[in-house]
Parts: C-alpha cells; sequence; structure tokens
C-alpha cells in the first residue's frame, strides 16, 4: 500500500483578491505584496476602504470565525462573507482604526499600554517606604534584628517589654482589661501611665487611648537571652508583629515592628502588593476621590450667577423661580428671622442669611417636613444637597441636574495622582509612581536610562526584567512619535489617531510575525517629524515578517 504523502504548498509572495465587488468596486483583481508596507490610495469614494476593510479583513475575520466550534459560534453570530470570488495567500488579519481606544474614565495611556502595571509591580517589589507623618524611611525589623537591637542599646538596663493592643481608638475596653488578666497579665500602660489590671478596670470611653500589654520586666543582660526571646515572641504574637520597649529608669520609649512602620511618628504600613498602586482598586484608590483624581465640586458661580438678581427672579438658580412648596416655604421662614424678602437683590441679603442658605449651620426652621426629597435648608444647606443628591441618587435625571453646577476640580486629598496617601510615600530614587505617571513619554524613558545608578543592589537585582520591558514599551510609544504623551493621559482624552498609534506600538512590542495589519490613514495631523517616525514603524513591522497595508487619502 503507498503510503500517503501530503501535498507540498509553495509559499505565497502575495495577497491575491479576485472579483471584488463590495460597495462601489466594479470586478477588481489584484495582487497586493506580502510582507512588505504598502499603501493604499486614492481620492473619497474610490474604494480604498471597501477593499481594504469591507473585503480582505472582513474575509480574513469571517475565516478567523470558522476556526470556532458550532456552539461557540451561536453566542457570535454569522459573518456575512464579503462579495468578493476569491481571496489567496490571506494570513491573519488585524485591523488598527482611528477611534478612541476606551471611554472609561479609569482607563489611561499606563493601563491601556501596561507600562503602568509593570510600575506597580516595581513599585510593590523594590520602592523605599517613607512615612506620610515624619517623612524619615519606614523600616522593619526581624526577630532576630529587634533581639539584637535591644541587648545592645539596653544593656544592663531594666526595661519593659509592652505588646501594644489599641492605637488612638475611643471606649472603656472593660471587656479587653478582663480578656487580658485571664490570660494572667497583671500590667497595662494606658495614654503612658502604667495600671494594675485590676477586675472591673475601664477608661473614658469618650477618649482616644494607647493601651499596651505589660508582657515582660527584665534586666537584659546576655545571660538573660532566653527569657528575652520568650518575652519578644509573646509580645509580638500579641501586638499583631509589633512591640514596645521602654527604659523603666528614663521611661523612654521605642518601637519595633516586622512590618513597615514609622518609630517616631507611629505610622505603620501593610506589605506593598501591585493592588496598593493601582488606582482601580479599593486597595490603593484615593478614597476622596475613589481613584478618578478629580472630584465635582460646587461652583458658587453657577448656582449664583448674578447677585443683582433676587430670589423672586431665579437668582439662586438651583431653587429657580418663588413658588408654593416645602423649600420656599423653609426660605420664607429664613427671610423672616434675617429680616429680608424675596425682593431683595442676593448681594443685598445679610451675610449671615445667605451663608445659612448656602452652607447650612444655623437652627432648624419651624417648618414641618415631608416627600422624600425634602430637607432642612437652614440645616443642611443647599450646596450640601446639591453635592448628596449627585452622589446618592439612583436617578440619573437628578444627577444630570445636579451637574450643572458643578465643575470638574483637581482632588485635594491625592493631588491629582488617584493614589492614597500610603501609596504616594512609596518611592524609587526619590520619586513615587504618581509622580512617573505625570512625566511624558520622552522624559520618563530618560529617566529610566539612568535608574541603575540611583538604585542599590537589592533593587537592581529585583527589578532588572521588569525595568528592562518597561524601557522596551516606552521604546515603542516614542517610536510610534508620541513621546509628548503621559502615563496619566485619560484614554477617552485620546484623539483617534493617537489611539491608533498605541495599539500599532502595543502591536510591534507583541512581535508576532505572519500578520496582515490594516491601518486607516495613520498620518492625520501628524507633523512631518512624526510622519517619519510613523513610517518607520511601520517598516519595522514589516521587516519582522508581516504584512502592512494602509489606507490613505490621496492629498
Amino acid at each position: 500500500m503507498a503510503e500517503f504523502q501530503a501535498p507540498v504548498v509553495e509559499p505565497n509572495d502575495y495577497i491575491e483578491v479576485t472579483g471584488a465587488r463590495e460597495h462601489n468596486l466594479k470586478d477588481i483583481d489584484l495582487r497586493i505584496p506580502r510582507n512588505q508596507l504598502v499603501v493604499i490610495t486614492g481620492i473619497s469614494g474610490s474604494g480604498k476602504s471597501s477593499l481594504a476593510f469591507d473585503t480582505i479583513y472582513a474575509e480574513g475575520q469571517r475565516r478567523y470565525m470558522e476556526t470556532f466550534s458550532a456552539y461557540a459560534r451561536q453566542f457570535i453570530g454569522e459573518m456575512e462573507r464579503p462579495d468578493v470570488e476569491r481571496i489567496d495567500g490571506l494570513s491573519p488579519v488585524i485591523s488598527i482604526e482611528q477611534k478612541t481606544t476606551s471611554r472609561n474614565p479609569r482607563s489611561t495611556v499606563g493601563t491601556i499600554t501596561e507600562i503602568y502595571d509593570f510600575l506597580r509591580l516595581l513599585f510593590a517589589r523594590a520602592a523605599d517606604a517613607y512615612s506620610y507623618v515624619t517623612g524619615a524611611q519606614m523600616v522593619r525589623y526581624s526577630e532576630e534584628q529587634m533581639q539584637e537591637q535591644i541587648l545592645t542599646k539596653y544593656a544592663n538596663s531594666k526595661v519593659l517589654i509592652l505588646a501594644p493592643l489599641v492605637r488612638g481608638r475611643k471606649g472603656h475596653y472593660r471587656e479587653l482589661f478582663d480578656q487580658t488578666r485571664k490570660q494572667g497579665y497583671t500590667k497595662v500602660r494606658v495614654d503612658g501611665e502604667i495600671l494594675e489590671l485590676t477586675p472591673g478596670l475601664q477608661v473614658d470611653r469618650y477618649k482616644v487611648h494607647d493601651i499596651e500589654v505589660v508582657v515582660d520586666r527584665l534586666k537584659i543582660g546576655n545571660e538573660r537571652s532566653d527569657r528575652l526571646t520568650d518575652s519578644l515572641l509573646t509580645a509580638l504574637r500579641l501586638g499583631n508583629g509589633s512591640i514596645m520597649i521602654q527604659n523603666a529608669d528614663t521611661e523612654e520609649l521605642a518601637t519595633f515592628s516586622k512590618h513597615l512602620m514609622d518609630a517616631v511618628g507611629g505610622v505603620s504600613y501593610e506589605e506593598p502588593s501591585p493592588n496598593t498602586f493601582s488606582f482601580n482598586s479599593p486597595y490603593g484608590a484615593c478614597p476622596d476621590c475613589n481613584g478618578l483624581g478629580v472630584i465635582n465640586k460646587v461652583d458658587l458661580e453657577k448656582v449664583i450667577p448674578d447677585d443683582s438678581l433676587t430670589i423672586n427672579d431665579g437668582g439662586i438658580v438651583p431653587l429657580g423661580e418663588s413658588r408654593d412648596n416645602i423649600t420656599f416655604k423653609q426660605l420664607r421662614a429664613i427671610a423672616k428671622k434675617y429680616q429680608f424678602s424675596f425682593a431683595t437683590p442676593i448681594r443685598e441679603i445679610p451675610e449671615d442669611a445667605l451663608k445659612t442658605i448656602l452652607y447650612g449651620g444655623g437652627k432648624a426652621v419651624s417648618v414641618k417636613l415631608a416627600g422624600d426629597y425634602a430637607y432642612n435648608l437652614a440645616y443642611e444647606g443647599l450646596i450640601k444637597m446639591i453635592e448628596r443628591w449627585y452622589e446618592e441618587t439612583s436617578s440619573e435625571k437628578i444627577r444630570r441636574w445636579a451637574e450643572e453646577f458643578m465643575t470638574v476640580d483637581t482632588c485635594p486629598g491625592c493631588s491629582g495622582f488617584r493614589l492614597k496617601k500610603e501609596s504616594l510615600h512609596f518611592k524609587i530614587a526619590g520619586h513615587h509612581i504618581g509622580e512617573l505617571a505625570e512625566m511624558d513619554i520622552a522624559n520618563l524613558l530618560e529617566w529610566f536610562e539612568g535608574i541603575e545608578d540611583k538604585l542599590s543592589e537589592r533593587q537592581q537585582a529585583i527589578g532588572r526584567e521588569v525595568i528592562k520591558e518597561i524601557r522596551l514599551r516606552l521604546g515603542f510609544l516614542l517610536h510610534v512619535g508620541l513621546d509628548y504623551l503621559t502615563l496619566n493621559r485619560p484614554a477617552r482624552t485620546l484623539s483617534g489617531g493617537e489611539s491608533q498609534r498605541i495599539r500599532l506600538a502595543t502591536q510591534i512590542g507583541s512581535q508576532l510575525t505572519g500578520i496582515t495589519y490594516i491601518l486607516d490613514e495613520p498620518s492625520i495631523g501628524l507633523h512631518q517629524r512624526d510622519n517619519q517616525k510613523l513610517i518607520e514603524a511601520l517598516r519595522q513591522l514589516a521587516d519582522i515578517g508581516n504584512s502592512v497595508l494602509v489606507v490613505e487619502h490621496d492629498k
């Protein structure tokens, strides 16, 4: 029996299109060289997009969909075959069109290029932590380092080994004291004072307290090292990884922790992870702006655009013109109290009265409230009411109404960096991740080019591969003429051409071969210098074994 041999298929050097009749194409036959940069040009209406996108790209997508199982295709839907007799030599097709990458306000240049993800990883593993209270570098100790420091610093001195239980919280803590006493401990340190653990002990529930349990009292010496070790382990367990050592004679206090901690300011950080530096995660996002970097703030000029008008004339715009409802009943009560009328120009209304109307804080006005949206104008104030309705309402109509009186302002909590203050105090070579994300691509790449000289040997060993990947991706963006962008630039503010070139840079970085790329007028809006960079990038994509088709309008 003759052995079966598969037919030898010669590589096709061309994409051959036969009988293309899609849209305004008139039975077109053509051959496009493979693995080269090819420009399809012509005047508007000449059929260049019909050929590139509606014929070649559509057929490539249809063939790709046919590789899926029948079960998968029922969810995707069938793709109609373009009006063409035959296309030979077609490789997998990727279209890079001019369209905005994302409308999501959380999507940035850094996230869509994944450069910010590598930055997060770098900072989580190699950054130095600093206290947001004192600015001092945070330290952490192993159990051996703690014992060594105590033996050296307190040699031949009597010390108290304390385990912190409560830090800056209110409460009477009667149950905590009873539980600690039942565990065999006899003394606690409350707000700097040593107290006996007696039955029923409690503190003022309305005051803020610091409470530590006295684990041991001993004189430090080499012959007591075993007892010191046992006491340290016990204190670390009770104090959740932190202990305090007090000199019994001088009452000098020192703090040691297995976690990142500022011994002077008493601040401690959780162990950093990539999510610590993500503004899309509750572990890293600024709590004031929820990771957006901006807040909607009521603009007084929009609330009262013309203070020469009266309330009757609708001078306080959110309230509208005077009418008979619960809001204006309260407003009349305020007017009566402060002795002004609705016919008084707003600029002449007494300052205390206007402050009460806008910001609240006055005494409750004696008007019976009713309805879901009734509110005490004198107590809450118009400004707070607008903010509350914007944040809490489920009605899009009410939210849009509130937005009419608001402006977008930089978040004061994070200064626009989107991250919580702890995350912004992890630094590499003096910069936190938010400052790097604000640099333009050219300056950021320059900063990374010389970063090794500013890192310790440990940081270099940890970050070597990540830094290499960041440089590579920044280089691709620079290569397509996007040196002026920043990683923090919102994706929804990018032009179609910028979004297209970002996707092009991503494709260059993927190093895929055997692909047919189709681009739609990539040179729109580019200066001559940037256009040259773009051409070089497209040629590079073709040089590694891809077919690059560029649809360009004939100018």
